[in-house]
């Protein structure tokens, strides 16, 4: 394919198809609501396409890679879009898509271009773009890459070759080489079997229980398990010709198993509004969450139905659209639903976001594929409660149909190993994660951590940190009860001088060490009986703190969250809360169908304001105290979230530092106006008082806690003595 200058133009103004509600009762969305977004998010970046084509330079601030760089990442990714695009029409390309890319391929890869690009051996972020550009060539190569001079082939594998030998982070990178070479290999360019099984080696080693894989030795379950670690094998298996050769077909039978258990979990971890949980790195993703769903229907491994699939693939991306991304000139910006800047990690430039294209890989499957053609399946949270124990990230969690909200709560993921002395992170080291809240991530809240957690607060007012903690336990008990527990010594951290790139780890700085502490998440029904003990210090040169605060959920809206403090039955209280007024339109991604695709009509708690949507009610965080616990506020903020320009945080707080007593609180999310008694806000919780807590030491030194439920069930939890 010789590189020309023809133009060819996309519909940037294409009529929304209509919304079928038949084939999609959750969110209205066919494939053409897809193919329509694609090609308007590609219309969108065209006018930032370099003269030659080999950059696309989107505006925004550049990532410490540098501005060619960043403008390589916009081409790198956006060819995805492309790829995927085509691919799943069979080759047709009515919008000449694989011209314009190929233009820019040819000038890109020409060492004498001035738009030449950084070679992968050279620059660590192009080992990341060359996999997505050598993953196109690839899946659309009888239209692209046969059809390309031979030079043009030529200077696309000497220049992808640069990545043979070269070293790459034990982490999800591994799979950009492995994809690099595979494509080399069936290129007939240079590769290196012992790369790939060097590479092989160290996904076998993020390998966890039930399908789960860690970015890392490090604790680092986020969204790269699915959108990288289990994006990559699957589909490597499916685009080259690897398996019983490179790979065994043990392996991918493993993988399968290993996809399929994971996706039993992600599903429940994606809201009634299509929102994916707000944690760990990269989060200006967005709907890049979709990706692992689509990897099982590409490559029939995940184990999901067709219509569960595009239900959850589409509620993920249409949450997004329908909350301003893409913005109104089409582009992708660095945030969550419209730009916020304050999200990016050093990494992250102004085509970063556009990883987001693995949302639509789904595209890559032709219009008579089934995952198109049968009739949306309900979330697993529209079709009733969820409450789970997952075992490698250490989390529990909970999902409630009334509210359509997934929260878990962390006593295993931290992005840092058990010993860690670094600073928490934001959206690491939290107690809880949810698909309706993230924490304050301002440098500010990220050095005084308030929102879902538990510290000790020094005579200076300065918080404690928990990062390096070690996980307890976390399994399920009779009554439907979940329980996890962590502890570890936490620390103060003076983080003014760390000014090292961000990759999502805690800040770093010198230390005061404090005392163990020791959390343990008692939940049943949604709420959350947080036990916490603190023991007194080893040693006279650890700090004590003066006294212990308690965080509940951080919620966040542009007016003021409305707040109330005061005491109840079992101590004092404090909420906080969203406008009590609903939307006047709430987004379609949220809307429930007025019927299922078989059955009766799709019924709705009662309570529930007209017309009836949960993500329409105002989200709710109460914290309610039951043991030891004297003094309640809420800490708010401005300007520190991507949800809304002011947040609340409710906490509760000691006299004093009471070593070796165990205190107790109540913490729950929902959706409900502030005050009202039909959910677990106000002084009682959702079915009258909060459970009855009694503790009793033990011999050996420690607790044992019996909760008695307003309905007479009874839960025992152990809080181990520090060895």
């Amino acid at each position: 394919m010789a590189a020309t200058t023809t133009h060819h133009r996309l519909p940037e103004e294409a009529v929304s198809p209509d919304e079928d509600r038949d084939l999609s009762p959750y969110t209205g969305w066919t494939r053409a609501h897809w193919t329509t977004l694609a090609d308007r998010m590609l219309a969108a970046t065209r006018p930032y396409a370099s003269p030659a084509g080999a950059r696309i330079d989107l505006p925004g601030p550049a990532s410490r890679s540098g501005p060619v760089s960043d403008g390589l990442e916009g081409f790198a990714r956006t060819f995805l879009i492309a790829g995927f695009r085509v691919a799943g029409e069979r080759g047709a390309d009515p919008g000449g898509l694989l011209e314009r890319y190929a233009r820019g391929l040819a000038a890109g890869t020409d060492p004498h271009s001035p738009e030449a690009w950084p070679r992968p051996d050279r620059l660590g972020q192009a080992k990341v773009e060359a996999a997505s550009i050598a993953l196109v060539l690839q899946l659309t190569r009888p239209w692209l890459w046969d059809r390309l001079d031979d030079g043009v082939r030529e200077r696309t594998v000497a220049w992808l070759g640069t990545v043979v030998g070269q070293p790459y982070p034990p982490i999800n990178w591994v799979w950009f080489r492995i994809v690099v070479e595979s494509f080399l290999r069936e290129a007939g360019g240079p590769w290196s079997a012992g790369d790939i099984e060097e590479d092989l080696a160290v996904h076998a080693s993020l390998r966890r229980p039930g399908g789960w894989l860690s970015d890392g030795q490090e604790r680092a379950y986020d969204h790269y398990t699915g959108w990288a670690l289990h994006l990559y094998p699957l589909l490597w298996t499916h685009l080259f010709d690897v398996t019983g050769t490179l790979c065994p077909p043990a392996l991918r039978e493993t993988w399968a198993a290993d996809l399929a258990r994971y996706l039993d979990d992600a599903v429940r971890l994606v809201g009634a509004d299509g929102s994916p949980l707000l944690q760990g790195r990269s989060l200006a993703y967005r709907f890049a969450a979709a990706a692992p769903f689509w990897v099982g229907a590409v490559t029939g491994a995940g184990g999901q139905p067709p219509g569960l699939v595009r239900r959850v693939a589409g509620g993920i991306v249409r949450h997004f659209t329908d909350r301003g991304a893409p913005g109104q000139d089409g582009l992708l910006g660095l945030g969550w639903h419209a730009a916020w800047p304050a999200m990016r990690q050093s990494y992250s430039g102004p085509g970063s976001p556009y990883w987001a294209a693995k949302g639509l890989l789904g595209l890559m499957l032709p219009a008579d594929h089934p995952v198109w053609t049968e009739p949306e399946l309900p979330l697993p949270v529209e079709t009733g409660d969820v409450a789970r124990v997952i075992e490698a990230p250490g989390w529990l969690l909970s999902a409630r149909r009334r509210d359509g909200i997934a929260v878990v709560l962390n006593h295993g993921t931290n992005h840092a190993r058990p010993g860690d002395t670094s600073a928490d992170s934001p959206l690491y080291a939290r107690l809880g994660y949810s698909t309706a809240t993230v924490p304050p991530l301002t440098a500010a809240s990220a050095a005084d951590p308030v929102d879902n957690a538990v510290v000790l607060l020094d005579d200076a007012g300065r918080a404690s940190h928990r990062s390096g903690f070690e996980t307890l336990f976390a399994r399920e008990l009779p009554g439907g009860v979940l329980a996890a527990g962590s502890r570890g010594p936490v620390r103060w951290v003076d983080t003014a001088a760390d000014d090292s790139p961000d990759h999502g780890s805690g800040r770093t700085g010198p230390t005061t060490p404090g005392p163990q502490v020791t959390v343990v998440s008692v939940l049943r029904a949604g709420v959350e009986v947080r036990l916490v003990r603190v023991d007194a210090p080893a040693s006279r040169a650890a700090s004590s703190g003066v006294r212990v605060r308690v965080g509940g959920w951080p919620v966040a809206a542009d007016a003021p969250p409305e707040t109330r403090t005061g005491t109840g039955p079992s101590g004092p209280y404090a909420e906080a809360g969203t406008a009590s007024r609903p939307p006047a339109s709430p987004p379609l991604a949220s809307r429930p169908p007025a019927s299922p695709p078989s059955g009766p009509p799709a019924s709705l708690p009662s309570g529930f304001p007209s017309p009836g949507f949960p993500s329409s009610r105002p989200l709710r965080s109460v914290l309610r105290g039951l043991r030891g616990l004297r003094h309640a506020g809420v800490a708010v903020g401005k300007d520190d979230s991507p949800l809304g320009a002011r947040t609340a945080t409710p906490w509760l707080a000691t006299d004093g530092v009471p070593y070796g007593e165990v205190l107790a609180a109540a913490v729950a999310l929902d959706r409900g106006a502030a005050g009202d008694t039909d959910g677990p806000g106000g002084p009682e919780g959702p079915a009258g008082p909060d459970p009855a807590v009694a503790v009793h030491p033990t011999p050996d030194g420690a607790h044992r806690a019996r909760l008695t439920w307003p309905d007479g069930l009874t839960t025992e939890v152990e809080l181990p003595a520090v060895r």
